[in-house]
């Protein structure tokens, strides 16, 4: 990726973090966590990965964000200076989850042990 896409990705990421815990009204968006934003070359599309602290409130608060996607790419204009801001995709990032499941399997091989 180049540098003015990695820039990007971050402003975007810290941005809407900032959003989503001061300015939004809803209060499951101040318990998600941006882990990382993917912008294409052509600055159209964001994937924003999440993970959210309440795993039970996962899939509804992913519902909630790419509902209130207009609203936050409105407010990410506001603040991050670019020609053309990005439509905004919200998507759960499972790689945390995938990490404690090979963390348990190793823990359970050294047990065997």
């Amino acid at each position: 990726m180049s540098v003015k896409i990695d820039r990007i990705n971050s402003n975007i990421a810290k941005e809407l973090g900032y959003i989503l815990t001061f300015e939004s009204k809803d209060p499951d968006f101040k318990l998600v966590t941006i882990t990382e934003v993917k912008t294409t070359n052509d600055l159209s599309f964001s994937k924003i990965y999440i993970t959210v602290l309440d795993n039970e409130k996962k899939d509804e608060t992913i519902k909630s964000l790419n509902n209130a996607a207009r609203f936050l790419r409105t407010k990410l204009t506001e603040r991050i200076d670019v020609r053309h801001t990005p439509e905004l995709t919200f998507v759960y990032d499972d790689s945390i989850d995938y990490g404690h499941r090979i963390e348990k399997l190793i823990a359970e091989i050294h047990n065997k042990d």
